[in-house]
């Protein structure tokens, strides 16, 4: 999953965002290549926290859009039952 500037030989360092996007991105895609790619393009510390910035930012829209609180859509995504 390169990009034109990357393609042109123009390699730039990939943001832990980037990374944690197209990390959980390939993991519902289930595609071992890209995820695999972007797991070594930041720490492994660093693509845990993006991973976790792109859930809270997931549920609260989630939570927006549905009109229920946080820790509801969190626990029906995760199959739990309700609190």
């Amino acid at each position: 999953m390169r990009t034109e500037q990357e393609a042109a030989g123009n390699e730039r360092p990939h943001n832990l965002f980037e990374a944690a996007a197209v990390y959980v991105a390939a993991r519902a895609a289930d595609d071992q290549d890209t995820l695999d790619e972007a797991a070594g393009w930041v720490s492994p510390e660093a693509l845990s926290f993006g991973v976790s910035e792109l859930a809270c930012r997931a549920v609260l829209v989630l939570a927006r859009q549905r009109g229920e609180s946080p820790q509801t859509v969190a626990r029906e995504l995760l199959g739990l039952p309700a609190a």
